[in-house]
């Protein structure tokens, strides 16, 4: 499942943090929340789509955010290069 992908890899959390990584070409893919706020979210979708980095939908920032061990949720997160 995809929040086990996010589990097990190097991730950058938030949308400011990761539009920055995806100009600077560190990542490979985009996982954003459902219910997390378009406004949050639709910039990092767009930039993604447009540069040819898949984007996975997840059901839940929550959930999201426990895949990265964190204690909050997280609306947008990326899977670095490694």
């Amino acid at each position: 499942m995809s929040y086990d992908r996010v589990r097990d890899s190097q991730t950058i959390i938030g949308t400011k943090q990761t539009v920055k990584a995806m100009r600077a070409g560190s990542v490979k893919e985009l996982f954003v929340a459902l219910d997390a706020d378009n406004w949050v979210t639709d910039s990092a979708i767009s930039f993604a789509r447009e540069i040819g980095i898949p984007v996975t939908l997840v059901e839940s920032k929550k959930e999201l955010g426990k895949a990265c061990r964190i204690h909050v949720g997280a609306a947008v997160v990326a899977i670095t290069v490694e």
